[in-house]
């Protein structure tokens, strides 16, 4: 069983791009992997959606959050009254997670030193993703940041890296 880091752009909404993370964490799960993945809206959204069909249980699933659940609650709540995401987003993101953490409490790995989230606790968070990881698959829209990130830092462990680049 291989550990299969599924990472991406969380800004952007495609579907295509839905689509095709879906179809990857089916093929993912069709041959006995983990999915690894980030517990952030977009890719990291879709892939958590789909796994949880495929495993119920949420037994083949690891989510790292770069802070506790109760703070990214906190701090998604917070982007939405900002307007950087809707509040629809926020509040089905948070109940994906705190689904995950019912379904299996070994699934959803939280970080509690965290007191901000900014670039440096996302990045950190891609840095325990990629130690835990055996692959990437990443979905990085428009050359964002956090996806060269995680892609940089799996190059670095020196594992397999499949990387779909989207334009939107």
């Amino acid at each position: 069983m291989k550990k299969i880091l599924i990472s991406g752009s969380w800004r952007f909404q495609d579907k295509k791009l839905e689509e095709l993370v879906r179809q990857t964490v089916q093929e993912l799960f069709s041959n006995g992997d983990m999915l690894i993945t980030g517990g952030a809206l977009g890719v990291d959204y879709w892939a958590l959606d789909e796994a949880l069909k495929l495993d119920p249980k949420a037994e083949k699933i690891r989510v790292f959050l770069p802070s506790t659940l109760n703070f990214y609650k906190k701090h998604y709540n917070k982007r939405a009254l900002e307007g950087i995401i809707s509040i629809a987003e926020a509040r089905a993101l948070i109940a994906q997670l705190k689904k995950l953490k019912k379904l299996n409490k070994k699934a959803l790995i939280e970080k509690a030193e965290v007191k901000t989230l900014n670039q440096n606790a996302y990045y950190a968070r891609n840095s325990k993703e990629i130690a835990n990881a055996d692959q990437l698959i990443a979905f990085q829209v428009n050359q964002s940041q956090g996806t060269r990130d995680t892609i940089d830092k799996a190059k670095e462990k020196q594992i397999p890296v499949q990387v779909h680049q989207f334009t939107i």
